[in-house]
């Protein structure tokens, strides 16, 4: 007698009453976890939607149309589906199909008919019901969690009888009119245990919560989007409650002999898993969880709305791990953004000269300062490392110094952009002049060697004449008048 007294022991007790008084006022414990259920999902549903994107307050919003309408769906479903109850030649009149206080909730009506509560809501509101729906998901499902207390309270949703040291003892319980019946539920139980029944309440509830569990991860590992979180949680609650109704022997409406709830869960299985399948992958961004108008209106306030903070959907898709690889520097084919982002910026603030070649500077930064600064003669850049290759301006003034001397001032005179060139060939002129007058007439590679000659010097006071010209405009007009006196044949030493 020991060991079955010891056993008795270890199940689990149900509530002697489910309804308490404050006065006249009835508190059903059953009402205040769904309450409660409410209220938690508002909250960290309105939490989720916020890192979503979405504008505190639009989850409550919401709820006062989704919450009415959950209610009614879920009473109506629970009615529908056990009709005998209210209707046939069960203990309860046709009034009393409509005291939802006294329990009876159908899930399944609840979430249909919430939904379209929801929509209407969302469409009031601007937002989309996808990913108002994604981001409410695990809220929902915990509410549900929270509710099944209420089942624990009513003793109500027990499965078949058991002997496993979790059973449930079910009591019988005494209204104030002497009616003695284990449903009752505003009854106080008398001590009498009726059966030890597997706490099927407590299986659903404890699978929601896991669910609950692996919708956040999911969630947060993959960032999935457009609905397919919310099909995902539709589809695991109803893993679980195809095992539950199995296990359940309450009275219940059968079809073949099996309890109505199970072909349900198969069928809304189905669905949510095709829906889950078929529906875009990624999340939405910025904006896009608002309608067109709405996305406007909050765009005109400074809105940017989701902003994926870890990698992106499009270029990574569902799997994290290609993110991770970019991230570690093993970025592929793909490349790395910041990379990309670092040699863009170089690249944009790296001179280039006429080839399109970006400018290297051999000594000093000096040509990428005067690059920078505006257009300028490319001489500048090419005499401050030494002599080089002539350009174009140097090798036209070359050309006419085989030409006769004896030009006049006026044809030493030139615009400003060929000053240089002018001087030089003044320069030229009078070097020739003065070998000429104390050599006589040479041969032909005489000249030559002084042409070459002359180039180099040419070269160099090119430079400083240029530079001359752009700290002082009056030692530009110096430097003409002393052009044309050397054009004259003067010594080419005058210049300086």
């Amino acid at each position: 007698m020991t060991a079955p007294t010891s056993t008795i022991l270890a199940y689990i007790p149900s509530p002697p009453e489910g309804v308490w008084h404050l006065g006249p006022l009835p508190l059903r414990a059953y009402a205040l976890c769904i309450i409660v259920g409410i209220i938690v999902a508002v909250w960290w549903g309105n939490r989720r939607w916020k890192a979503r994107g979405g504008q505190e307050g639009e989850v409550l919003d919401v709820a006062i149309w989704a919450v009415p309408f959950g209610l009614v769906g879920g009473r109506l479903y629970h009615v529908a589906t056990d009709w005998q109850t209210y209707f046939g030649d069960g203990p309860k009149e046709p009034i009393d199909a409509l005291k939802i206080w006294d329990g009876g909730l159908g899930i399944w009506g609840a979430v249909l008919l919430g939904a379209v509560g929801a929509w209407i809501g969302a469409r009031r509101h601007g937002i989309r019901l996808p990913p108002f729906g994604d981001a409410l998901a695990p809220p929902i499902l915990l509410a549900q969690a929270i509710g099944r207390v209420g089942n624990y309270f009513n003793q109500e949703l027990y499965g078949r009888e058991t002997t496993v040291p979790w059973g449930l003892k079910i009591y019988e319980r005494v209204d104030s009119d002497g009616f003695a019946d284990p449903g009752l539920i505003t009854g106080t139980s008398n001590g009498h245990v009726v059966a030890i029944v597997h706490p099927t309440f407590l299986y659903e509830l404890l699978w929601s919560v896991l669910v609950v569990i692996l919708l956040v991860i999911v969630d947060r590992r993959f960032r999935i989007g457009h609905g397919r979180l919310f099909a995902l949680y539709v589809a695991g609650y109803c893993v679980g409650r195809f095992g539950v109704e199995l296990m359940r022997s309450d009275p219940a409406t059968l079809i073949f002999g099996t309890r109505i709830n199970v072909f349900t869960a198969v069928v809304v299985f189905a669905c949510a898993a095709a829906y889950f399948v078929l529906a875009p992958n990624g999340r939405e961004r910025g904006l896009e969880i608002y309608h067109p108008e709405r996305a406007e209106e909050l765009e005109e306030l400074g809105e940017t709305g989701y902003v994926d903070d870890r990698y992106d959907d499009d270029r990574y898709g569902d799997d994290p791990e290609e993110y991770e690889a970019a991230a570690a520097g093993d970025t592929g084919s793909a490349g790395s953004a910041a990379e990309a982002a670092l040699a863009a910026a170089i690249a944009r603030h790296t001179p280039h000269g006429d080839d399109g070649e970006p400018m290297i500077s051999e000594t000093t930064s000096d040509a990428w300062v005067l690059e920078s600064e505006g257009p300028s003669d490319d001489s500048n850049v090419d005499d401050a490392d030494g002599p080089s290759e002539p350009d174009v301006s140097t090798v036209e003034p070359a050309e006419s110094i085989a030409e006769p001397t004896g030009s006049t001032p006026a044809d030493s005179e030139s615009t400003p952009d060929d000053t240089d060139s002018a001087e030089s060939d003044a320069a030229q002129t009078s070097e020739v002049d003065g070998e000429e007058s104390a050599e006589g007439p040479d041969t032909v590679t005489s000249d030559t060697e002084a042409d070459s000659d002359s180039d180099t010097d040419s070269d160099t006071d090119s430079a400083e004449s240029e530079a001359d010209i752009d700290t002082d405009s009056a030692e530009s007009d110096a430097a003409e008048s002393d052009a044309a006196e050397s054009a004259d044949g003067s010594d080419p030493t005058d210049q300086k």
